[in-house]
């Protein structure tokens, strides 16, 4: 499990692309209302997995299921996700319940590296690369290196990875020859 502000961070992340995709998709209302709701909600979806599973209704604030459990099921959180993104357009909902889902798929995907892993499908899978708590900044850094590329592509038809990409090949390390 990541660290509360790597989810926050990641859900950050995970609302500027649902709204760069809300805007791809044509659904983002005027002045880019829509697109602003999906990035908040993204935020929102990105701790969500995990105070879902607070009982808000006892003065104690227990959860009320056991930890990565159905909250954290990912079967549920892609079909949330398809679903919305199919919506868009169509409902005046979809924008939000999309960056709700992309964050939810993002706090998934923070978590899923940990041992204690995901319930994707039916089981509990983890890629096993760290414990708890260690390596967020790697987490957050991917999320955000993904919502500039989607970001770029969207609103700028990846003009600026491309170049980037051209900077890369012409660093003097990929131009070494050995005799």
């Amino acid at each position: 499990m990541a660290s509360h502000k790597a989810h926050h961070a990641t859900g950050w992340a995970a609302g500027v692309i649902a709204a760069a995709v809300v805007a791809r998709a044509g659904a983002e209302g005027s002045y880019f209302v829509w697109s602003i709701l999906a990035l908040l909600a993204g935020v929102s979806g990105g701790t969500a997995p995990d105070w879902l599973e607070l009982a808000w209704w006892s003065r104690k604030r227990r959860l009320w299921i056991t930890h990565r459990t159905l909250t954290h099921w990912g079967l549920g959180w892609l079909g949330l996700l398809a679903y919305s993104y199919f919506s868009l357009g169509r409902h005046s909902w979809a924008p939000v319940l999309f960056g709700f889902a992309a964050g939810g798929v993002m706090h998934l995907l923070a978590d899923w590296p940990n041992p204690l892993g995901v319930p994707w499908i039916f089981g509990r899978h983890s890629l096993r690369w760290w414990r708890s708590g260690r390596c967020d900044m790697i987490v957050i850094a991917s999320s955000w290196l993904l919502a500039i590329w989607v970001s770029d592509y969207v609103f700028f038809d990846n003009v600026h990875g491309l170049k980037a990409i051209m900077l890369v090949k012409s660093l003097p390390l990929w131009s070494f020859r050995p005799v």
